[in-house]
Parts: structure tokens; sequence; C-alpha cells
């Protein structure tokens, strides 16, 4: 009973802070795109090799400030993978959690948990320049290597 107690006070708390976020206009990352305005789509295919590392296939990107992209993602692997997108410390943070709650569902825009062959999408504007970043956070995936980078320009 304390481990669910536990694991619903830090789900909350990480929705409070991503609505708090929210509720500044936007997170540093961006926020939610209107897929109509989405000016590229980009693949994302997330999957395990022979010698157990995981990855995402491209691992890294550039895109515009300003920019809304619809990510096409597919999870070709054997395992269940996430796609999470924020700031570098947003996502150590969110993986901490993820160590110590491995069974933790989360609903949030920036996110997208994909079981074995299937897909989804993420529509996402990028309101702000700089370095994020992408992670499964599933224990042990992000230190088997699936991470990457989007970097955005300024316009």
């Amino acid at each position: 009973m304390k481990t669910v107690i536990g694991a619903l006070f830090l789900a909350t708390a990480f929705s409070t802070t991503a609505l708090a976020d929210a509720g500044h206009g936007a997170m540093a990352v961006g926020e939610p795109g209107d897929k109509a305005k989405a000016t590229q789509t980009i693949r994302v295919t997330m999957k395990e090799t022979e010698d157990g590392r995981m990855l995402f296939v491209p691992a890294s990107f550039n895109v515009k400030k300003g920019q809304t992209v619809r990510f096409a993602i597919r999870n070709a692997g054997e395992l269940n993978h996430e796609f999470v997108l924020d700031q570098q410390d947003k996502i150590m943070e969110h993986k901490a959690t993820m160590e110590k709650f491995p069974e933790m569902e989360h609903d949030d825009p920036n996110a997208i948990r994909l079981a074995a062959g299937t897909s989804g999408e993420i529509v996402w504007q990028f309101t702000n320049d700089g370095t994020f970043k992408i992670a499964c956070l599933v224990p042990g995936h992000y230190d088997a290597g699936m991470h990457g980078d989007v970097t955005v320009a300024k316009k």
C-alpha cells in the first residue's frame, strides 16, 4: 500500500510540474502542435540490437524554432519502449522516478509509450531554440543507449 501511495504522490507531483510549466505557456522544449500545421514528418524507429543496445533510428534531429513537427514513431523491437521529448534535466528527473516506479503510466503530450510492433505519433511545436533530448525511460533502456538530441535552431 505504501508503494502505491508513493507512486500516486510522485505521479501527481510530476503531472503538477508539467501543468505548472503548461500554465506558463509551454514547456521549455515547446508545446503540443497542430497536426494540420506540421511542416515536417520525422519517422523514428525504436529497437533493440543483438548485442543488447537499444536505439532510436535516427537518434538526432535538426529543426527550426517555431516549426511544428510530426514524429511518426514505430516500435520495431520486442520490448515496450517510450519516446519522451524534454530538457536534459527533466529527462533525468523522470528517469529516476521511472526507476523507482517502472510500471508508472503517464499521459503527457511530449511522451508516448508503445508496445512491441505498434506505432504512434507526437505532434510538437518547437517554441524555443536550444538542444533538447529524446529518451526511452523504461528502466535500463536509457543506459542501454536509447536517447538522442533534438537541436532547435533560431529561424
